[in-house]
């Protein structure tokens, strides 16, 4: 029986995303091994990797829900973080040893918010020399750890929001004052906010680095339906299975909406086309019982099943 034609009341879904909320000096990998442990399958994957220094949503598959994750890695992304002024790191965050201490003990408003204008909207953002984009085939992070000088091209991210929370001075481990920022960012998948940190600190001439950064959306989902990992292992003890959301309620939260009528979904169900939504981009096509049958996309006159999640 199908996971999706499964009544209500009945065994948690097998398939489906799990949105957690991951824990400081986890790596996204650490993450993927837990759950497959919990869940009792090896068929988990995640949509956007965060930096193990990092904390927040992480949005993950599972079963056939890996498949959505395609769809999921290039949604936007809302973080909260802190921003030191006054110090350059060789990694741009808390966790590389300090390449500069120019000191920030006084940020004037004005000077502020024009580098934080500066930032917004459609960039050119040169990523973090210590990113795991791949250089002839290597990490970039492992060419930078092997001593290698590398020089990353600046790739275009669009930044919906960059705004300052809360502003204060205070003295660094080595004596340096500095001026620590909590701002909110939004932006587009691909941006690299400790090079937003990096930059900041640039256009005030004073050089900065992140110090703590926490993503609170991956496109719809937020922290208020993220998962503890702790907790998830002690309702694993008590034999209680991973409470996922169902790959019709994922594909429901993701994309537009199409009800069918049974030929609808029996043409989807065996791969055929169907006349088209009108709508752009992927469109949740859902049986005359409401579960999911596939995404759907236009294409011409007729819409084509780009993913079907519940097959004949």
């Amino acid at each position: 029986v199908s996971s999706q034609r499964r009544p209500s009341g009945s065994a948690v879904p097998s398939d489906g995303l799990l949105v957690v909320d991951k824990p400081g000096g986890w790596t996204s990998h650490d993450v993927v091994a837990r759950v497959r442990r919990l869940a009792g399958t090896r068929k988990v994957g995640h949509a956007g990797t965060l930096d193990p220094m990092a904390t927040g949503v992480l949005v993950l598959g599972v079963n056939r829900a890996t498949r959505l994750l395609t769809y999921l890695v290039g949604a936007d992304k809302e973080y909260t973080a802190t921003i030191r002024l006054g110090q350059t790191t060789v990694t741009d965050d808390a966790e590389g040893e300090i390449s500069g201490a120019a000191g920030a003990a006084v940020v004037e408003p004005e000077a502020l918010e024009a580098a934080l204008r500066g930032l917004r909207g459609a960039i050119e953002q040169v990523p973090s020399a210590v990113s795991a984009i791949k250089v002839d085939g290597k990490r970039a992070y492992a060419r930078v750890r092997g001593g290698e000088d590398v020089q990353l091209d600046a790739r275009p991210v669009t930044i919906h929001r960059f705004d300052v929370l809360r502003q204060r001075t205070t003295t660094a481990q080595d004596g340096t004052v500095v001026t620590d920022l909590d701002v909110v960012v939004g932006c587009s998948s691909g941006t690299y906010v400790r090079a937003l940190a990096r930059d900041l600190g640039g256009a005030l001439g004073t050089g900065g680095h992140l110090t703590a950064l926490r993503r609170t959306h991956v496109g719809p989902f937020g922290l208020d339906g993220a998962a503890d990992l702790a907790a998830l292992g002690e309702a694993h003890e008590r034999g209680a299975p991973v409470a996922l959301l169902s790959l019709t309620e994922a594909a429901r939260a993701v994309f537009p909406v199409r009800e069918l009528d049974e030929a609808g979904a029996r043409a989807l169900r065996y791969g055929q086309r169907i006349a088209a939504s009108g709508t752009g981009g992927p469109v949740a096509a859902l049986s005359p019982e409401g579960t999911v049958v596939a995404l759907v996309e236009d294409r011409g006159d007729h819409a084509r099943p780009v993913l079907v999640l519940d097959p004949a």
